[in-house]
């Protein structure tokens, strides 16, 4: 049997009188359980559409107070833009670097060669544009900074890892207080990109590896590691962890991760963590 959490504070009169059918509702910080039901996760993901609201099954062999580690995307995770298709704005060309994105997000493309085309592409734009990327469009998704807040309260580091760029995820490194991050090196000659990485690419497996390296130095195992992601490229390191969560993600994504949340924000998944 599993444990229903459903992620909001509040219900309507329809949502409570549905839920209720279900099991009694147990009222927990900022959200609601209902202990010991019957249900699947198909079944959970249609009642979640029905009711317009997000609801996940907690499995009874997981200890949700032995998370010690909660690793992340960044574009449309942390952050609410895929900041490589607002840099390709600042050249006129986002329609065509983000129908490449969504369909490696999709799981259509090869990552690393979808990136390299991608990259190429911003051949030539000034370094500039980066920091005008950074400060005038990238902006935190919903419940970004209660998340990050409520994590450290509760002693659980945060990894932040992107197919995206390290100039973005240092500061918000910096920025916000996080405790690891990696992404990829733009390769950049006279203030200019050269439109190529520096060193391996951050694919999928990258993404895995990293978990388990974090996992390893800090000697705690897999399963103490939470994972959260939105495209196909985060599929390998959501497998590798103990609770994996689709945050507003692909369909490919929500059909393979654990738990999926499409209407809440970012602050949701502190329900997974909390006492």
């Amino acid at each position: 049997m599993s444990t229903l959490i459903i992620h909001s504070p509040e219900l309507t009169d329809i949502q409570r009188h549905t839920l209720q059918k279900i099991g009694p509702l147990c009222a927990h910080t900022q959200h609601f359980r209902i202990a010991s039901v019957n249900l699947d996760k198909i079944q959970v993901r249609a009642l979640s559409q029905k009711l317009q609201l997000d609801l996940n099954l907690l499995p009874s062999h997981l200890n949700a107070c032995g998370f010690k580690l909660v690793i992340s995307d960044m574009d449309s995770t942390l952050i609410a833009i895929e900041c490589i298709d607002e840099i390709a704005d600042m050249m006129n060309i986002k329609p065509q670097v983000s129908a490449i994105t969504e369909a490696a997000m999709r799981g259509e493309l090869n990552f690393e060669q979808s990136l390299t085309q991608r990259v190429a592409l911003l051949s030539g734009l000034s370094e500039d544009a980066l920091q005008r990327v950074y400060d005038e469009r990238l902006k935190l998704n919903p419940g970004a900074q209660t998340w990050l807040a409520g994590l450290k309260q509760a002693g659980i580091k945060f990894a932040l890892v992107s197919g995206g760029f390290t100039f973005f995820t240092d500061r918000l490194q910096q920025r916000l207080g996080l405790d690891y991050s990696r992404a990829n090196q733009l390769a950049i000659h006279q203030q200019k990109l050269s439109g190529t990485i520096d060193g391996d690419i951050i694919g999928a497996q990258a993404k895995a590896d990293f978990l388990l390296e974090l996992c390893q130095k800090m000697g705690i195992s897999a399963q103490q590691a939470l994972a959260v992601g939105d495209g196909a490229n985060d599929l390998l390191m959501m497998q590798q962890a103990g609770l994996s969560i689709a945050y507003h993600a692909k369909p490919k994504v929500q059909e393979q991760a654990d738990c999926a949340l499409n209407f809440r924000g970012l602050d949701a998944i502190l329900d997974f963590v909390r006492l």
